[in-house]
């Protein structure tokens, strides 16, 4: 679509919409640098989580498979169709020689969260947990204003493990330590549901009577 402006000059409306404010694009760039700067630190915090065989690492836009679509069906491996999105963080095992699992991913966001947005976030939660049925999956929302997880996040954010808000980009120390010890549980729960999937079928499995999904409030 587009109108006529001053002198005649045709002007598209639609190429308009979607150039982003000055204020907009400012904030997206913040925003990538704050993730940029929450990857080591977070990486450092969680290292009481490495192993021998298993040394933590926290990655900043690393890609994430969320589709395996096979068109084809023939003799020998088949090699399926493949798709990914881009995560804001990733915490992932790093196990050598170019192998590495993800355990969990969070999706960032400075100031204000809309319903779109978590919608958009929820869904890739899902689609990467139908790839990865392992992954631990939540959104952290900083410089919200006040540490208070909105409503919109909890009626549509039905694939989110956690939800995090902090009222400035870089929360009060019991927040920040509140949070480690979050992801340090949510990398042992992604290492242990990933136990169980691979010896479900196995006679010597470790046997549980009951399995919860606790809700904690902080």
């Amino acid at each position: 679509m587009s109108r006529r402006g001053k002198g005649g000059r045709v002007i598209d409306l639609g190429a308009l919409a979607s150039r982003p404010g000055k204020n907009e694009g400012a904030t997206m760039l913040d925003e990538k640098q704050w993730v940029m700067d929450l990857a080591p630190r977070i990486e450092n915090a969680l290292q009481g989580t490495s192993t021998k065989q298993k040394q933590v690492r926290v990655a900043a836009h690393k890609k994430l498979y969320y589709a395996h679509e096979v068109f084809e069906y023939g003799p020998g491996q088949n090699r399926p169709c493949v798709s990914d999105y881009q995560t804001d963080l990733l915490v992932f095992d790093d196990l050598g020689k170019d192998r590495w699992t993800p355990r969990v991913v969070i999706e960032c966001k400075l100031g204000q969260v809309t319903t779109h947005d978590t919608l958009t976030y929820s869904a890739k939660a899902s689609t990467h947990k139908q790839v990865h049925p392992y992954l631990r999956y939540g959104i952290l929302i900083g410089r919200y204003g006040e540490n208070s997880v909105p409503g919109r996040l909890f009626r549509h954010g039905a694939f989110f493990d956690f939800m995090v808000t902090w009222a400035e980009s870089r929360p009060r120390d019991d927040l920040w330590a509140a949070f480690v010890e979050m992801l340090e549980d949510e990398v042992r729960s992604s290492r242990k549901i990933q136990e169980m999937l691979l010896k479900s079928r196995s006679w010597s499995r470790e046997k549980h009577a009951m399995v919860h999904r606790p809700l904690r409030l902080s």
